[in-house]
């Protein structure tokens, strides 16, 4: 999984990192999108601090579908840093990055597969994670205001699209499996990339500014607090004063209810109607279902419509904004998370692995209370000591290695005469991207 620079830097006198060296605001926000996931992984019976009647239910829900956006949008900025950070490289830079990058896809690839060969009750996230490398690689000659223009258009003209070719040519079939399907990958799969694929560019165009820049950082915070509100505000508006609320029980009332078409909208049931169309909104998986346009009003998570798109963005930028200030003042208190966010794929896919053994010792009643927090304090402290006394993750080591001797093939090839190559061209720097 890319990261955002060499290992450590240290600061300017300032405390803002100077320009080319680690934000450890991106490390940061890249852990609590992993633990995002655990949460959402282990459930609301896995926790201690909380419980299912005691803000647990409410801690789930804000993580749930934003955990996995803030991901991919992290791992849009990671694509920018590996491919020039401010100024795009072009020419044999960039085809350097891209054997890298494609390296590093290939691979994820295929420990996402063997991941979910170990059966856990978890949407493994990294087949599709690689796919989405392999699609950004096209923008990466692109600056910030053309990738969020791509980025802009893809939130806005994405979700109708998704809708049309899923009701016409495309229906939804039983997942057995994380993705299994080149259909599921892009359209109807837990993190379809017609949808996804705007977080990974909107971090590619976060990725292209300078991130160390005060202005620039409330900026991004401020785009953030817009893009939510537009999110929230907008669905509210279109279910609520709108009606599509309404619509939805209309349509949607007889099929969740068992009660027949006259019924739904008889004031002594309405209510318990509203409920079912709303418990349905929430538990969405993937994209909304396609029997009525106005499930393209909903912002919750894992809808992939327009309002969720913008929410979660929204959301991200605002989180990673705090996560910067706060790692350039309290760089030893935040050092453990930072720490976590150095090994994302050491950490996400040692949890599957972990969370596969508790299931099998314990069987049904895996969940037990406090089990979240472990999952948490081992991660902080496992990455804690490893970045310590070893340095780089043993999975981030294992892909920087392979991504390094992939280079290394291309170019003897290349000078073998075996692949065609030209000299440097690109318009940025003529060293290997930080990976």
């Amino acid at each position: 999984m890319a990261q955002n620079q060499s290992d450590d830097t240290s600061a300017a006198a300032t405390n803002v990192p100077a320009r080319g060296t680690r934000i450890d605001g991106i490390d940061a926000a890249r852990a609590l999108a992993v633990f995002g996931m655990f949460i959402v992984h282990l459930g609301v019976d896995s926790m201690g601090l909380l419980s299912p009647e005691d803000y647990a239910w409410p801690v789930h829900d804000v993580v749930r579908g934003n955990s996995s956006a803030l991901f991919a949008l992290l791992a849009g900025v990671s694509l920018a840093i590996m491919t020039g950070r401010t100024r795009p490289v072009g020419g044999e830079p960039l085809r350097r990055a891209a054997v890298r990058i494609l390296t590093r896809a290939l691979l994820i690839g295929v420990l996402g597969l063997v991941l979910d060969l170990l059966g856990v009750p978890v949407a493994v996230i990294l087949t599709y994670y690689a796919g989405f490398f392999v699609l950004a690689l096209p923008l990466a000659r692109f600056g910030p205001a053309m990738l969020w223009t791509v980025a802009g258009v893809l939130a806005v003209v994405g979700p109708p699209l998704s809708f049309l070719l899923r009701d016409g040519f495309f229906p939804a079939s039983p997942r057995t499996s994380a993705v299994t399907s080149l259909t599921e990958f892009f359209l109807t799969g837990y993190y379809p990339a017609i949808t996804f694929m705007v977080y990974v560019i909107a971090g590619m165009a976060v990725g292209r500014l300078d991130l160390t820049a005060t202005a620039v950082r409330w900026r991004l915070a401020a785009t953030g607090l817009v893009l939510a509100v537009f999110g929230y505000v907008g669905s509210w508006l279109m279910l609520y004063p709108l009606g599509g609320l309404d619509r939805l029980v209309e349509t949607r009332g007889p099929a969740l209810t068992g009660l027949p078409p006259e019924m739904v909208t008889d004031p002594a049931v309405v209510d318990d109607v509203r409920y079912a169309v709303t418990d349905k909104m929430e538990s969405v998986s993937g994209q909304v279902p396609t029997d009525s346009w106005w499930w393209l009003a909903t912002g919750a998570p894992h809808t992939g419509t327009t309002f969720e798109i913008a929410e979660a963005i929204g959301q991200g930028l605002v989180v990673l904004v705090v996560c910067m200030f706060l790692c350039d003042r309290l760089r030893v208190l935040t050092y453990p998370l930072t720490s976590v966010g150095r090994m994302p794929l050491t950490i996400y896919s040692g949890h599957i692995v972990v969370l596969a053994v508790v299931i099998s010792a314990s069987g049904i009643d895996w969940q037990q209370p406090w089990l979240l927090e472990q999952f948490i304090l081992g991660s902080l402290v496992f990455a804690t000591l490893w970045r310590r006394f070893v340095g780089r993750g043993p999975a981030e080591t294992a892909l920087g290695e392979a991504a390094t001797a992939a280079v290394a093939l291309w170019e003897e090839r290349r000078a073998a005469g075996g692949l065609p190559g030209s000299s440097s061209g690109g318009n940025g720097p003529t060293g290997r991207p930080g990976g």
